[in-house]
């Protein structure tokens, strides 16, 4: 039997995934639909009830993609206790009847190369280590400068002239990199479209409204998990501010962690594990640089973000800035999410205009 794989959905780098799988392995590769109900209560109709979200829509994600016919699962979450969860999704699969190979990549709770070189080179022989490293730099490349554009439209896309227009060139921009054989078309393609979203009109006001999204990597990324409440805030005019992305996870972040827990002492000692402490180092920076308001997203049952969540009240008050919490699961409901979000929007405009 021919070798299909697939693996859990994170927002829009499915498509990185897909490419660099697609042309390392040159195995078929099945992307998980993306996130729905349907996933999430796939997911949380097998898992253990107090598990974090983020293993019930991975396990939906598994689900869905077995049933369009994957036979090779991959599993390269890790940085908190998602990283020990790999074998507990394998029995759930196996004991639901499913047939497939599993592949964990993790070692020491961290994405391990060692173990990403020897899955291509098991789904194919003929690869070799400087056709891996040629493509996970291709793959490197494509999320930089996936997550630079993305800054600039969570800067910008609020104020558009002409309404649809970053989300229309933002879907061609993701296209393009399908057809991104090489680093230098990749490398061309950026620059192109940077020059394109530039050019797009705007009329942003110099005191425009500023938030800064803050929390758990999972809901933050993956826009589905948490009903695009970072979109939603954009469209009323905000300009938002995220510093969570697979940049800074896969490289910025380890440069970045002893210097924030240093620099706010005062609240934090030690790290608090995941991204609990630069969170609360970054809530501090915004509320001194004159930001507006601070939204905290995390899963249900993330324990690094609870361990964030009882510090922010401090810098709250220290600071005068008003902090909403948001915690997302299987039962929550997209009108109540909407309703806390247009509330603290009137609220953070009140605020402002006195």
């Amino acid at each position: 039997m021919d070798r299909v794989i697939t693996f859990p959905h994170l927002g829009n780098y499915y498509i990185v995934f897909n490419y660099f799988l697609s042309n390392v392995t040159k195995k078929k590769v099945i992307c998980p639909p993306p996130t729905t109900k349907r996933t999430i209560a796939l997911g949380s109709k097998y898992s253990p009830d107090f598990v974090c979200v983020p293993f019930k829509y991975n396990l939906g994600n598994y689900i869905e993609a077995l049933e369009k016919g994957a036979n090779v699962l991959i599993q390269g979450g890790g940085g908190c206790r998602y990283g020990y969860y790999a074998e507990l999704e394998e029995e759930i699969l196996r004991n639901l009847g499913y047939e497939f190979e599993f592949y964990n990549l993790i070692k020491d709770n961290h994405l391990s190369l060692k173990k990403g070189y020897n899955f291509c080179k098991k789904m194919n022989k003929k690869t070799n280590i400087f056709k891996c490293l040629y493509y996970l730099i291709n793959a490197l490349f494509m999320i930089i400068f996936m997550d630079k554009i993305e800054r600039y439209i969570r800067k910008n896309m609020g104020f558009e002239i002409k309404k649809g227009s970053f989300e229309e060139l933002e879907k061609e921009y993701l296209s393009s990199f399908k057809c991104s054989n090489g680093l230098l078309k990749i490398i061309h393609n950026y620059f192109k479209y940077k020059k394109k979203f530039k050019s797009i009109k705007i009329n942003k006001p110099d005191t425009c409204l500023k938030v800064t999204i803050i929390g758990e990597l999972y809901s933050l990324i993956d826009a589905n998990t948490s009903y695009n409440t970072e979109r939603k805030l954009i469209k009323m005019g905000i300009e938002v501010t995220r510093l969570t992305d697979l940049t800074y996870l896969l490289i910025t972040k380890r440069f970045l962690i002893r210097k924030m827990i240093k620099k706010n002492k005062k609240y934090i000692k030690y790290n608090l594990g995941a991204d609990a402490s630069v969170n609360i180092a970054l809530a501090r920076k915004s509320a001194i640089s004159g930001c507006d308001g601070i939204i905290h997203l995390k899963s249900f049952g993330c324990t690094p973000e609870i361990s964030a969540m009882s510090i922010l009240p401090k810098i709250s008050e220290d600071y005068n800035i008003p902090i909403m919490y948001l915690s997302f699961d299987a039962e929550d409901n997209e009108v109540g999410i909407d309703t806390r979000i247009e509330a603290f929007y009137d609220m953070i405009v009140r605020r402002k205009d006195n």
